[in-house]
Parts: structure tokens; C-alpha cells; sequence
């Protein structure tokens, strides 16, 4: 995670001065990030891939705001949540339970990864709202609890405690704990 903080550091210093190839490696390193996190919030593979492209509209025009002693996950993170936000408060469209299936890249003799693929998003789209953008933060997007405490604007104790909760949770919902807890 060090060694990818390094590079982003330099594609964004890069980019912001003018290298678009910096910026091109920064959104392939990072949009699968920001498409997961949206199709999990909206459960819509078209609204997600809308979601990518406007997030990235935004981060190119105000990447010269950004201010790179914050991690660019961190910011990403916060402009991919309040995308989201914007779109749910505009009207555009609403948050839907994702159908599982949807997220199968690849058809083939996949039947434990097709159904493990399934079980874990159930599992995730039934967290609380809360509790899954915490998981989401730090499992999706790698950030630290202090980086999600600043993105998502709570406590870094908070957000420890939904993360443990989802991942409670999501143990539980796939039945990897002893005893049911």
C-alpha cells in the first residue's frame, strides 16, 4: 500500500501539472474502485459506469485543488460518495438492491466462485448503509481508519466499529463463524 501511495503521489504531481498520461494511470488504477463502490451503492451496472465517468470528470477539474498532503484515495473516495450522493439527492436514480449475478465478469465451470460471488454481495448489500461505506472504504479503497475517519467525516473510532460490525456481519451471513454469533 506504501509503494502505491508513492505512485499516486507522482501521477498526481504529474498530472497536475499538465501530463495526461499521469492522469490516464491514475483513472485505470483507480476505477475499479470507484465502479465498485457505485455499483454496490446503486446495484446498477449503467448507473455505476455514469458514476465512474462523472467522478472522473471531477477529479480532472479539480485536481489543481487538491492538496496532496491528504492521500489521493482518501479524496477519490470522497468525491465517489458525494457522485453517489448527488445523483440520489438530484432524483437521477435511486440506491436498488444489486442483483449478485450482474457482477460475474466471466461465464464458466465457476460454480464455487459464481456462488461465493453471489453469497459475499447479498452479504454486502444487506449492511447498513453506514457499515457498508465504511467496509467499502477501507476493503475497497484501501484507506487507513484515520484516512475513512476524514473521508466519511466521523470518528476513526466509528468507523473501526462499523467496519468490524459489517465484517461481523458478513462472516455470519456466509456462515464462516462457529456457533452462529
Amino acid at each position: 500500500m506504501a509503494e502505491r501511495t508513492i505512485d499516486d503521489t507522482a501521477l498526481v504531481g504529474a498530472a497536475k501539472n499538465g501530463d495526461l498520461d499521469a492522469f490516464e494511470a491514475l483513472v485505470r488504477a483507480h476505477t475499479p474502485a470507484v465502479y465498485a463502490h457505485a455499483l454496490r451503492f446503486f446495484g446498477d451496472p449503467s448507473t455505476a459506469e455514469d458514476v465512474v465517468q462523472e467522478v472522473w470528470i471531477k477529479v480532472f477539474r479539480s485536481l489543481a485543488t487538491f492538496d496532496e498532503r491528504a492521500k489521493f484515495s482518501t479524496w477519490l473516495f470522497r468525491v465517489t460518495r458525494n457522485v453517489c450522493l448527488d445523483i440520489v439527492r438530484a432524483g437521477k436514480r435511486r440506491p436498488i438492491t444489486l442483483d449478485p449475478l450482474d457482477t460475474i465478469a466471466a461465464p464458466g465451470d465457476l460454480a464455487d466462485a459464481v456462488s461465493l460471488s453471489v453469497s459475499l454481495e447479498r452479504a454486502i448489500a444487506s449492511l447498513q448503509p453506514e457499515d457498508r461505506d465504511a467496509f467499502s472504504a477501507v476493503a475497497l479503497f484501501g484507506l487507513t481508519y484515520a484516512d475513512a475517519s476524514e473521508a466519511l467525516g466521523v470518528p476513526a473510532g466509528t468507523v473501526k466499529s462499523r467496519v468490524f460490525r459489517a465484517r461481523r456481519s458478513l462472516a455470519h451471513s456466509l456462515g464462516l463463524t462457529a456457533g452462529g454469533a
